[in-house]
Order: structure tokens, then sequence, then C-alpha cells
């Protein structure tokens, strides 16, 4: 069946006329879950050297933490986006942070590296889903226009994290012990279970099957945008990884100075989540563009700006801004995805943690070859020039046309309904 972009922007309409009347809380409560996630994400890194210590083993080893984290996220967002089609997404909210809490609770109980492995690998499954879900259920309750605004409202609690939770989890490491600090994010995780079964709107299995939902793989415009990510949104992890030792050995501030610098960074993220959106509601692939070349200036200044501690904060938050950059793909894979929208929605983390995985090994190779910790800029502002060109033929590609919501092949430029039957979901409200 083919629709007009007339017969969308009707459904849009009556899917932001079915919102529940509290939408605020609707978003604080699926932030909520950002927030948790971004904790854990984040501060792990910053805890690395506490727990190596209590594990009696050295940094690179406690390293194989993290990555077991990003691993469960790359693996698990395709995987659960399938196997949950059939599920309300209500239900999958649920299930996925009482998994993620249970994950960071046995991190905090692990009597060994190796149970902790497996701990970190069992928190990271959630995570892309998760956001992949709750991105498709903030869409649904706006209009067209503002489904990248209430996507980058779900996202601030992420960024959020890098301002408040993660130098929260770091103190609590130090004063009361590491494990302390992946308890808390268990009571993060258990807070937001509470909140969606409170306030999430109520909705109906859904009518995908994992056969649709893996037709999303055969588009090339939704690998195209996933591409995007993964390699232009390296160049931020390329810094933000080596920034601690950068301001130690090349800026020469205190250690105590560096989470002043995280938290400025963490600021330019949620400032950017709470504007750039609104931008690219207006014009989406145009924005995306802009902010690729304005994270390659960005990160080509960092060695310019190193070496003062006032120029440094300065060229940090602009590089935390890039960050919005995650809201704007996720609206673009809801447009390309055609009935695979959770699928693409969760492949869009996983394109991340791919980002996060590149833009560390090759900022790493650079300074290894003794090219000095400020070299991450330049790699950094590579990624994002070479994401800049991916974006150049997913632009060429970005064409209005009719869409046949059956094929997997087109696009579907609507928000995705919260519930198959939009008279039921009329009737639905928030618990």
């Amino acid at each position: 069946m083919t629709i007009s972009p007339h017969a969308t922007s009707r459904r849009a309409k009556s899917t932001s006329a079915s919102a529940p009347p509290h939408l605020a809380i609707v978003l604080f409560s699926l932030a909520m879950g950002g927030f948790a996630i971004g904790t854990t994400e984040f501060a792990s890194m910053s805890l690395l050297p506490f727990f190596a210590a209590d594990l009696h083993i050295d940094e690179p080893t406690a390293g194989h933490a993290i990555s077991a984290y990003a691993l469960g996220v790359v693996l698990g967002a395709p995987l659960i986006a399938v196997l949950g089609a059939r599920f309300a997404r209500r239900t999958q909210l649920l299930v996925l942070m009482a998994v993620f809490a249970i994950g960071n609770a046995l991190t905090a109980l692990a009597p060994g590296f190796g149970w902790m492995i497996a701990a970190r690998f069992l928190s990271g499954l959630p995570h892309g889903a998760y956001f992949g879900v709750a991105a498709l259920v903030a869409a649904s309750l706006v209009p067209q226009q503002r489904r990248s605004q209430a996507i980058g409202q779900v996202m601030l609690g992420l960024t959020i994290a890098t301002i408040i939770g993660v130098p929260l989890a770091n103190w609590i490491g130090q004063a009361v012990g590491w494990r302390a600090s992946f308890g808390l994010v268990s009571v993060l995780a258990l807070l937001t279970v509470l909140l969606c079964a409170l306030f999430a709107p109520r909705d109906q299995a859904g009518r995908s099957d994992p056969l649709r939902e893996l037709g999303a793989l055969k588009s090339g415009r939704v690998w195209i945008t996933l591409a995007i990510g993964a390699i232009g949104f390296g160049g931020m992890f390329a810094v933000y990884t080596y920034l601690a030792t950068t301001l130690i050995e090349v800026t020469k501030v205190n250690a105590e100075v560096i989470p002043l610098f995280l938290a400025v960074f963490g600021v330019g993220a949620t400032l950017g989540n709470l504007f750039v959106p609104r931008f690219a509601d207006r014009a989406l692939m145009p924005t995306a563009g802009i902010i690729l070349l304005f994270s390659a200036i960005a990160l080509l200044v960092f060695p310019l700006a190193a070496g003062n501690p006032w120029l440094l904060a300065i060229d940090v938050f602009a590089i935390g801004t890039g960050v919005s950059i995650g809201a704007i793909l996720q609206t673009r894979l809801m447009d390309v995805a055609g009935d695979a929208q959770a699928l693409a929605a969760a492949l869009n983390h996983s394109a991340f943690n791919t980002a996060n995985a590149l833009g560390p090994f090759l900022g790493g190779l650079a300074i290894r070859e003794g090219f000095g910790w400020t070299s991450t800029g330049p790699v950094g502002a590579a990624l994002a020039l070479l994401g800049f060109l991916i974006w150049i033929v997913a632009w060429r590609d970005a064409r209005p046309a009719p869409v046949d919501i059956t094929s997997p092949h087109e696009t579907a430029p609507l928000a995705p309904a919260l519930a198959p039957d939009r008279r039921s979901r009329a009737r639905d409200s928030v618990a």
C-alpha cells in the first residue's frame, strides 16, 4: 500500500492527538534510563584503576571489562530488537531495565574478574535496545515535526549523566568503593523500572515479526546512515578517551581539575541535545552534515588549544555538542527503516559503540607511533570528515518519494505508531 506525504501528516497528527497529557513526565521516565546507562558506561572508565587494584589485575587487563560492556551493546541491540518485535514497547522497557539492574548488581557483587566480565557483558545487552525502544516511544507521542526534539530529550539522560552521574559515581567509588558505584547504577535502573511502570503509555503487542525486522538489513539507506554514526562519531571518542591524560601531560593541570573538564564536555553534549534537534526537525540531513563539519573543525583545533586550559575548555565544550548527531541519525533511521523500526533504532547504538571502539583504537595508534597525546584531535577530525563524505552519499539519496509501508526497501517518513491499532491507541493513556 502506498501512502502520500499528506496521509503521513494526518497519521502523525492523529498520533500526537492521542499522546498522554503529561508528556514531560513520560520523557523524564525514559530519560532516567539513559541517565543510568550513561553513568555506568562513562563511570566505568574512571573507576578502572580502583577495580583493577581490588581484583589484583593490571589496568590494560581491567580494560577488558569496558570492552565486554561494548560487546554486549553491539550484539544485544539487534538481537533483542528482533526477538522483541512481537512484544509491547512498554513491556520491553520494563524487562530491559530490569536486566540492566541485575547486570550492574552482579557487577557490584562479582567475586572475581571473570565474573565481572560476564556481568559487564550482561549489563551491556539491554543498552542499545532500550534506547531504540525509548526513542520510538518518544517519537510516537509527538507530531512528526518534533520527533528529533523528543528523541533528544530522551538522550538528555545520557548527557546529563556525564555532568552529574559520572562525577558522583567516581566520588562514591573513591569514598566507599567501586562496588558501591555499580550498586548506585542498579538502584537508578530500578527507579527507571518504577517510573516506566507508572507513566509509560500502555500499548498493544506489536504486529511485527523477526523476518520483517531483519528486512531493515536489506536497505542500503539504513547501512549508510549507520556508517555515518559508526565512523563520523568516532572522532569524539578518539579525543574523549585520552582527554584526562592530555590534561595532565600537555595542559599541565592537577588531576583534581579533570572532572571539571569532563563536566564541561557534558554541558556541551546536553545543550547540543537540547537545541540542535530543533534545527534537525526543520532540515534533518543538512543539520547532520553541519554537525559533522563543526565537529571536524573543533577536533582540528584540539592540538592548538591543549596548551591553554581556558581555550581547551571552550574546545571541549564544542566537541561535546557533536553528541547531538545521535538524535539526528536516530530520526533518519526512522525514515528509512520501513517496518523494521525497532531493529534500526537499536542498531543506531550498535553503530555508536562501534565508534566507541574505532576512535580510541586509531587515537591510540597515533599516540604509540610518537605523534603525541594531542594527535587524537587530527585523528578524530579525519573520522568526522570521513563521516561527512558518507553523509554526502546519504544526502543525495534522501529524496522525498511515495512510501510502501509493507516493503523494508522503502522509506517511511512518519513517526512510528506506539500501537498497531490507532483506534485502540487513541484510548490509551498514561498509567
